[in-house]
C-alpha cells in the first residue's frame, strides 16, 4: 500500500504542469515581490503586456503612458507568474491580486499615473478566465460596501509577455529601500467558516510586540506593508485579532485597529491605537526596549554621545568577523571588514553597509558636521569625518546603539 501511494504521489507530481498568468497592478517592482513570496509560485518576472506593439522597453512604455499615438495601445507594467497548481491555485493568486492593490483607479495606482500603471489580468487558460470574472464580481460587491467605485481592471487573454530589462528584475531584493508603495484597499474576501483559525495566541514571556488587526482594516494593511513586513528587530513581533488573545493582561479593551501593544511577561506596558509610520514605531520600540532614561535612548533619539573608550566600545573594538546591527530595528549597519582603529575611543568604519544610513547636515554646537542616522529606525549613530588613513572617510559611531552578530550566526 505504501509503495502504491508513493508511486501515485510521484505520478501526480510528474503530471502537474506549471501554469502561467500575468498580472498588472501598478509599479511592477512591488507586484513581483508580492507574488514571488507566495508558496507555490515558481517564478515571478517583471515585464510588459497588453500593448499593441512589439519589443517594448521601459523608456517606450513611459513615453506612451499619457498620450500614445492614435490607434496604439501601450503596454502595462506587468508580472508573469509561473506557479505549481498542485501547491497554489489560480483562485488563490487572483484573489491575492485583487487584495494587493486598488483596482478602481483606472490608469494609475496612487501617485503613479499613466496607462502603463493600469490594473489588468492576462489569463492563459479558460479556468483562469472564469475565476478572474467570478472573483471580480464578488470583489466588486465588497468594494462597493466599503465605499469604493467600479473596478476598471482589464481582463484579457495573454497575447505575449515581454520581460523587462535586467535591472528591473528582483529590484526590491537588490534595493531593499527602493520605491514600493502600498496601494491595497484593505478589503478582503471573506474566509470560509472551515478555514477560519480557532487557534489561540498566548504570551511568549519577556518583551514582545502584538499588533491587533481586524478584517477590512485599511490602516492595518498599511502598517503591515510599511512596518511589519520589513521588521528585523530582536523583540518578537506577532499579529493577531483580539478574539485570538489568551492569557494576556491588557489595560483595557481594544477599541480600534491596528492597536500596537508593547508587552512584557504577558502584561501590557504601552499601546498605540491607529497607524504608525516607520519612524514613530521605532521610536516607541526604542523606548520600550531601551527605556527612555537609558544612555542608549538618549543617544539614539536625543543625539547624545557616549564617552570615549566606553565599556561597549571596549567590548566591540576587537570582536571577530561579523556585523553590527541597529539595536532598535535589527538592520545591519556596519561590517567588521570595514572597521579600523582610529585611536579616537569610538568605533570607526571606512563605510556603512550600502543603503543602511542617511547623512544629514549638523550645525549644532557651532560646528559644521555630517550626522549619520539609521535609515529605518531614524536613530542617531554618530558623525562622519574626512580624516581616515589614505584620505578616506571615518564613520565615528556610538557603540551603545549597536549590537554585534558573528557572521556565522547571520540568518541565511
Amino acid at each position: 500500500m505504501k509503495t502504491f501511494l508513493l508511486l501515485l504521489t510521484l505520478a501526480l507530481s510528474l503530471w502537474a504542469k506549471p501554469q502561467t498568468i500575468v498580472f498588472a497592478a501598478g509599479c511592477f517592482w512591488g507586484v513581483e515581490k508580492h507574488f514571488e513570496a507566495m508558496p507555490g509560485v515558481i517564478k515571478a518576472t517583471s515585464g510588459y503586456a497588453g500593448g499593441s506593439y512589439d519589443n517594448p522597453d521601459y523608456d517606450t512604455v513611459l513615453k506612451y503612458r499619457h498620450n500614445p499615438p492614435k490607434g496604439l495601445v501601450n503596454h502595462a507594467e506587468s508580472v508573469e507568474v509561473v506557479y505549481d497548481d498542485s501547491k497554489i491555485t489560480a483562485e488563490q493568486l487572483i484573489k491575492s491580486f485583487w487584495q494587493m492593490h486598488d483596482p478602481t483607479q483606472g490608469n494609475r495606482q496612487g501617485n503613479d499615473r499613466g496607462n502603463n500603471y493600469r490594473s489588468a489580468i492576462y489569463y492563459t487558460t479558460p479556468k483562469q478566465k472564469k475565476i478572474a470574472f467570478e472573483t471580480k464580481a464578488r470583489y466588486q460587491k465588497l468594494l462597493t460596501k466599503a465605499g469604493y467605485g467600479t473596478i476598471t481592471t482589464e481582463i484579457k487573454p495573454l497575447k505575449k509577455f515581454w520581460p523587462a530589462e535586467a535591472y528591473h528584475q528582483n529590484y526590491l531584493k537588490k534595493h531593499p529601500f527602493g520605491y514600493c508603495p502600498n496601494h491595497a484597499t484593505g478589503v478582503k474576501f471573506e474566509k470560509s467558516a472551515q478555514k477560519q483559525s480557532t487557534s489561540k495566541v498566548t504570551p511568549l514571556g519577556g518583551k514582545e510586540i502584538m499588533v491587533i488587526t481586524a478584517p477590512h482594516c485599511r490602516f492595518c494593511e498599511n502598517f503591515k506593508f510599511d512596518v511589519t513586513d520589513h521588521y528585523h528587530g530582536t523583540i518578537p513581533l506577532r499579529t493577531a485579532q483580539q478574539k485570538e488573545l489568551e492569557g494576556f493582561t491588557l489595560k483595557g479593551a481594544v477599541e480600534g485597529t491596528p492597536t500596537i501593544l508593547f508587552i512584557e511577561d504577558g502584561k501590557e506596558v504601552y499601546r498605540h491605537v491607529g497607524y504608525m509610520d516607520e519612524k514613530a514605531f521605532y521610536k516607541a520600540l526604542g523606548a520600550f526596549k531601551l527605556g527612555t532614561d537609558s544612555e542608549a535612548f538618549d543617544i539614539a533619539f536625543n543625539k547624545s554621545t557616549e564617552s570615549r573608550f566606553c565599556k561597549r566600545y571596549e567590548k566591540f573594538k576587537h570582536t571577530s568577523d561579523g556585523v553590527f546591527i541597529d539595536t532598535i530595528s535589527g538592520d545591519i549597519l556596519f561590517d567588521t571588514r570595514d572597521r579600523f582603529n582610529s585611536g579616537s575611543g569610538w568605533l570607526s568604519f571606512y563605510k556603512p553597509v550600502k543603503g543602511a544610513v542617511i547623512e544629514k547636515e549638523d550645525n549644532s554646537y557651532g560646528m559644521h558636521r555630517v550626522e549619520i542616522v539609521a535609515r529605518k529606525s531614524g536613530a542617531h549613530l554618530g558623525h562622519v569625518f574626512n580624516d581616515a588613513p589614505g584620505g578616506k572617510r571615518r564613520y565615528c559611531i556610538n557603540a551603545t546603539v549597536l549590537e554585534f552578530v558573528p557572521r556565522d550566526k547571520l540568518k541565511k
